[in-house]
């Protein structure tokens, strides 16, 4: 699994480099202006999300594929950037209102932060048919399950 950066603050439970690398806004700034990620965005204000392209190349360095879990901007732009190397799949839950259950159920959002996580589920999904392939999560496990069956094909192709 690719470990994306972030600029927004570490979580009680999070562990730098594991769950993300965590950077400063300026910090990540400066790695976009040099061109270090190979995908980006500024998913809210002041809070930005991305692929290093280091990230990339230690996973393709160990011999291994890399599994990207990104926004949809950052799945399109994957997607550009490796073409027919890439396998682009759409996760999507049931509707709004499972996703308002699931989030809430977190317990991490205000609500506010939660309001802002439904609007962009919402423009999100209309990019659906632009993936290659779509996974809608009713159940976890289920889902998880069709992931790989999906990958795997893709791989063995």
């Amino acid at each position: 699994f690719s470990v994306s950066a972030t600029s927004r603050g570490r979580r009680a439970n999070e562990v730098d480099g594991r769950d993300y690398l965590f950077l400063s806004p300026d910090e990540f700034r400066q790695r976009i202006e040099a061109g270090d990620f190979v995908e980006w965005e500024e998913v809210y204000p002041g809070q930005y999300y991305g692929t290093l392209r280091s990230e990339v190349e230690r996973i393709w360095a160990a011999g291994h594929h890399a599994i990207f879990d990104v926004d949809v901007v950052g799945g399109l732009r994957l997607k550009q950037e490796f073409g027919d190397r890439a396998l682009a799949v759409f996760v999507r839950p049931p509707d709004l209102r499972t996703l308002e259950t699931r989030l809430k159920g977190r317990n991490t959002e205000t609500r506010e932060s939660l309001q802002r996580r439904l609007d962009k589920a919402a423009r999100e999904m209309r990019f659906a048919p632009r993936f290659d392939v779509e996974v809608v999560n009713n159940d976890l496990d289920l889902a998880c399950d069709e992931a790989v069956r999906l990958v795997r094909d893709f791989l063995l192709a």
